[in-house]
C-alpha cells in the first residue's frame, strides 16, 4: 500500500476539496483535480467540491455530509521540484505556505475539527508560477490529471462504490 492509498484506508465517507484560483497559473492545481475527479467518479460516499479560493464557504456542506476524511488538494510552495506532490497535515506550517485563498488551511481545518470528527489531509503540488491572469502550465495540468486518475482508481477499487 502506498502513502496515497494509506490516507483512504478504512474510510467510507470522504470529502475531496479542490482549492485554488484558475486565473492564477499553477494555483489552479486543486480545482483542476476536483473538476476532473467529478468526471471520473460517481460515488454517493465521496463528495468532491471545487472550493475555488474559499474552502471556508463549504464548511456547512462538509459538515452535513459527515465525512470520516477530508482531503484538501492545493498548490503548495514547499520548495520542491515543480510538479512534485506532498502529503501533509493541513494544520501544520506547510498548509499555509502558499495562500492566495481567503483563510489559511490551518484555520479552516481547526474550525472544521470543532464541527466534525474526521481526519484531515493536504495533498499539495509544487507550482511554478501563480501570477494573475496566467494559464496553468502543461506540467501542472498533467500532474492534476494524474492525481485525479489515481484518486478515482483508489476510491473505485477499495470498496468505495
Amino acid at each position: 500500500m502506498n502513502a496515497l492509498e494509506e490516507i483512504f484506508a478504512g474510510k467510507k465517507r470522504i470529502v475531496i476539496c479542490g482549492i485554488g484560483n484558475d486565473i492564477r497559473g499553477d494555483d489552479a492545481f486543486g480545482v483542476l483535480v476536483a473538476e476532473r475527479l467529478k468526471e471520473l467518479l460517481d460515488n454517493p460516499n465521496v463528495l468532491v467540491i471545487n472550493c475555488g479560493e474559499v474552502p471556508e464557504n463549504y464548511t456547512g456542506k462538509i459538515k452535513e455530509f459527515n465525512p470520516e476524511l477530508v482531503v484538501f488538494v492545493d498548490a503548495v510552495d514547499f520548495r520542491g521540484e515543480v510538479g512534485e506532490y506532498i502529503i501533509a497535515d493541513p494544520k501544520g506550517t506547510i498548509g499555509e505556505a502558499v495562500s492566495t485563498h481567503g483563510l489559511p488551511l490551518k484555520f479552516v481545518t481547526g474550525f472544521m475539527k470543532t464541527l466534525i470528527k474526521a481526519d484531515f489531509v493536504l495533498i499539495g503540488c509544487q507550482p511554478a508560477s501563480t501570477g494573475l491572469f496566467e494559464e496553468p502550465s502543461e506540467l501542472i495540468k498533467e500532474k492534476a490529471e494524474r492525481l485525479a486518475e489515481l484518486l478515482a482508481g483508489i476510491l473505485r477499487g477499495d470498496g468505495y462504490d
